[in-house]
């Protein structure tokens, strides 16, 4: 009776140690998992403006790989372009009669290239306003 008995010990002791052993390395890649898709993204916060009027602001998640501005602005609204240009965001279209286009810039700074071309860093911040463009 008593070798049952330390058989049966053995045997949940061995048990106990394995679960706890397999619970601990499912924890770890988890978490190993969520750092590396962490150290993979960047974020860049979006602006859009009618004017002087703010109409949305989003903080956007971009694979740190290749971002460009358009990436993060069709995650986060409805874009139209016609040859390049972006001619719609989120239903709010360009005038080109009355000279009112949308624009952009980064970080405070006029954009030198158009959105699809133009790269982002993380903690960037992007901001496209439909404006009369004066000459």
């Amino acid at each position: 009776m008593k070798t049952i008995n330390k058989k049966i010990a053995t045997i949940l002791t061995t048990t106990a140690i394995f679960s706890f052993t397999l619970t601990g390395c499912a924890s770890h890649s988890a978490t190993s998992n969520k750092q590396t898709t962490a150290n993979k993204q960047i974020t860049v916060s979006y602006t859009l403006k009618e004017g002087k009027k703010t109409l949305d602001f989003k903080k956007i998640k971009l694979p740190k790989k290749n971002p460009k501005v358009m990436n993060g602005l069709q995650k986060g609204w409805k874009v139209k372009q016609t040859k390049g240009f972006i001619t719609s965001i989120d239903g709010k279209s360009q005038n080109p009669k009355k000279k009112i286009y949308w624009t952009y810039t980064i970080n405070g700074k006029w954009a030198k290239k158009g959105a699809a071309e133009q790269n982002v860093k993380n903690n960037d911040k992007v901001k496209f306003t439909l404006d009369k463009v004066k000459n």
